[in-house]
């Protein structure tokens, strides 16, 4: 089977965000495998309108052609007085039907919450959209404490966790891309 194309959303733009560090892992757990072809979406790079518009902006349009190649995303998302970033709404909210039919995993971090609570503020956010969230993800509580100098976690189990959800992810990816074409030819039939 050809690699599946996963989007990693880092869903923060903030100036000295701890995300990057949880990213840059995320990035070399998925390149140990072969059933990912990954693209890193990061919002503090992406320069998406502050307010929702039709007007064709191109690097809008690239935004959502990116979003439009992904099989799967992957959501990485820090919690901020208990939500996600308004950053990350405006990207899944200046979509127009790339996440339909698509799974989502999530990894987040923060406080003593590790980010759970944004994490499922998101949930229904993404059923709107009509994504498939699936329900293993990953989170670190305290994050800036749970890596090294070389931004390793400490506790190797979440090298376990990450592993579970993204096998889960590329099963649900697999399914949903086969349903997707197999739409497709019995539409243009």
């Amino acid at each position: 089977m050809e690699p599946l194309e996963l989007a990693l959303i880092i869903g923060s733009n903030r100036d000295g965000r701890f995300g990057t560090v949880v990213a840059d892992w995320l990035v070399a757990v998925i390149d140990e495998r072969h059933d990912f072809h990954l693209d890193v979406v990061d919002l503090a790079a992406v320069d998406l309108p502050v307010r929702w518009t039709r007007d064709p902006l191109p690097h809008l349009e690239e935004y959502r052609a990116r979003l439009a190649r992904a099989d799967a995303f992957v959501v990485l998302t820090p919690e901020y007085n208990h939500s996600y970033p308004a950053p990350l709404k405006q990207a899944i909210d200046l979509s127009q039907g790339q996440f339909a039919r698509k799974p989502v995993a999530f990894v987040s971090y923060g406080g003593f919450s590790g980010g759970i609570r944004a994490v499922e503020h998101l949930r229904p956010v993404f059923a709107e959209v009509h994504a498939a969230t699936i329900r293993e993800s990953v989170s670190f509580h305290q994050a800036w404490e749970r890596f090294d100098a070389d931004g390793w976690p400490h506790d190797a189990s979440v090298i376990d966790a990450a592993g579970v959800m993204l096998n889960d992810l590329a099963w649900w990816a697999a399914t949903l891309r086969a349903g997707r074409h197999a739409d497709s030819e019995v539409t243009s039939a």
